[in-house]
């Protein structure tokens, strides 16, 4: 029995974003799902660059033994690839995006999975999360710290402490698995497990028949419960490929930013409906059509000793006189003809074009100031929300409370120091300082919380270190001590019994040579 895949994809820009930062790559031997973030324009810019690297995994089938070390190293090829355009363009440094994919191989599959993406297995009627998030949240669960139905609304959930950004050195999770023909998988983005609960993810890749059903439920359900985000999803049937009754997909397919292209301005339009082809099992994405002939008037240039010309909505082109200028045809539903003439009199020919200049002013003001105020009005609502947001970073060695937002405007910043917590960076763990790299904007409320965890942490490491030096202040020094050995007196030096030294937490930086007050 061979084993191959039958799949789907569809992506959509949400509810309230104002483009998709998405991309997504689903092909016979590769499906992969990658969530831009850093802003519009460089998350998706981030997302496309990842799936454009990894997609030619895609090529061929490789032998399983491969698999893993195939994906790793498209990561690191990825990753040099962030870094350049993060080198080349510092506007974009904020970029960054996650990556989950699957690369299939003749019933094994390696996933690759680094992020809040997710991939999940549908078998037997149960739905498993075969990825783990990386995200400030999910640590605080493992950790204890939190229930898992506290997640959700906790403020810190968006919260990543491992992506891809051309900055760190972040490494995914690599893993193997073994299909059964039967097998759904499901590759998405945050976009949908935010705006859709488990249960109903379950029951919608359970009732579908085909992989495209399935991701138009899937979307349905993520833009019935809000979209708060882009979402993207890729199912994948495990299908045999002697079954004469279903047949396997083999055309690959972009979705999202990756799929843009020069001739799509604004790039992140919804897909259209996946189709299935019956007859050769092919699965085809359509971006919807852009808008085009919008028939905008172009007037003509002024040539010596020729009269102006305008061109009128609406004519056609045999309405124009012969020798019209260029620009006009029946494809623009316009045509150009002359004005430096009136049928009544050849005095009011020369007023009718000054008329229509004196007139042009009001206009053309107005739309200035209109464009002023409402720039004006802009930047005031962006400062007014600008004060109502805060954050946690770090300023002078400090780890401080901000009040603003984290960007610059034309070159300002737009926070300022709201509360010098006094709290060294250098006695920060490290999980803390990649939390604080990545920390959301938000409540003053949510900053304090997120900025009391790291006080705790913090305190944590600086009791240690305390306890290691008590320690070695009170461990009792050698002695030398005279013994009889066999009737000859013998010296030696002696350590006297002491308690065993304390531990130091997990990731605390290395202890300081002097001590260090908790603030």
């Amino acid at each position: 029995m061979t084993l191959a895949l039958r799949y789907a994809v569809r992506s959509d820009v949400g509810l309230l974003r104002e483009g998709n930062e998405d991309s997504a790559y689903a092909g016979p031997h590769l499906l992969a799902v990658a969530d831009g973030m850093g802003g519009y324009e460089a998350g998706e810019v981030a997302s496309a660059a990842v799936i454009s690297t990894v997609a030619p995994l895609d090529r061929r089938e490789m032998p399983e033994s491969e698999l893993t070390e195939a994906l790793a190293a498209a990561v690191t090829s990825a990753k040099q690839t962030l870094r350049r355009i993060v080198e080349a363009d510092p506007a974009v440094g904020s970029m960054g995006t996650t990556l989950t994919a699957m690369l299939w191989s003749g019933g094994a599959a390696a996933i690759c999975h680094i992020g809040d993406s997710r991939a999940y297995l549908l078998r037997d009627g149960d739905l498993y999360q075969i990825t783990r998030d990386h995200t400030f949240v999910q640590a605080l669960i493992e950790q204890g710290r939190i229930r898992p139905e506290e997640a959700a609304t906790h403020p810190q959930r968006s919260l990543l402490l491992r992506a891809l950004d051309g900055r760190t050195d972040a490494d995914p999770d690599l893993s193997m698995l073994e299909a059964m023909a039967g097998d759904r998988y499901l590759i998405c983005s945050d976009g949908l497990p935010v705006a859709v609960s488990d249960d109903a993810i379950v029951q919608a890749l359970a009732e579908a028949a085909e992989p495209a059903d399935a991701v138009l439920k899937l979307i349905d359900l993520a833009i019935a419960g809000g979209a708060p985000d882009n979402v993207t999803c890729i199912v994948a049937d495990v299908v045999d490929t002697d079954d004469p009754h279903v047949r396997p997909t083999r055309a690959p397919v972009l979705a999202g930013a990756a799929a843009a292209s020069g001739e799509i301005p604004d790039k992140t339009r919804p897909f259209a409906r996946p189709v299935v082809d019956g007859e050769a099992g092919l699965t085809h994405v359509g971006l919807l059509p852009d808008a085009a002939g919008r028939g905008d008037t172009i007037p003509a240039g002024r040539a010596s000793g020729e009269r102006e010309r305008v061109t009128v909505p609406g004519r056609t082109q045999s309405a124009a006189r012969p020798g019209a200028g260029p620009g006009a045809g029946p494809a623009q539903a316009a045509a150009t003809i002359a004005t430096g003439a009136d049928p009544a009199g050849e005095d009011d020919g020369d007023l009718r074009p000054r008329r229509r200049a004196r007139r042009r002013w009001p206009l053309v003001t107005s739309i200035l100031v209109l464009f002023v105020l409402v720039i004006g009005g802009g930047l005031f609502a962006l400062l007014q929300y600008a004060h109502s947001q805060y954050y946690v970073g770090t300023h002078a060695g400090k780890v401080v409370i901000f009040r603003g937002l984290n960007q610059r405007l034309f070159g300002l910043n737009l926070s300022s120091v709201y509360d010098p917590a006094g709290i060294p960076v250098s006695g920060v763990p490290a999980s803390d300082l990649a939390a604080i790299g990545r920390a959301p904007t938000g409540s003053l409320a949510q900053a304090q919380s997120f900025l009391a965890n790291i006080r705790r942490d913090y305190q944590s490491c600086q009791s240690a270190y305390a306890a290691v030096r008590t320690w070695e202040a009170n461990k009792p020094k050698p002695v030398r001590k005279t013994f009889k050995v066999n009737g000859k007196t013998v010296t030696r030096t002696v350590t006297p019994h002491y308690r065993p030294e304390p531990k130091i937490p997990a990731g605390c930086p290395p202890m300081p040579i002097s001590g260090a007050s908790s603030p």
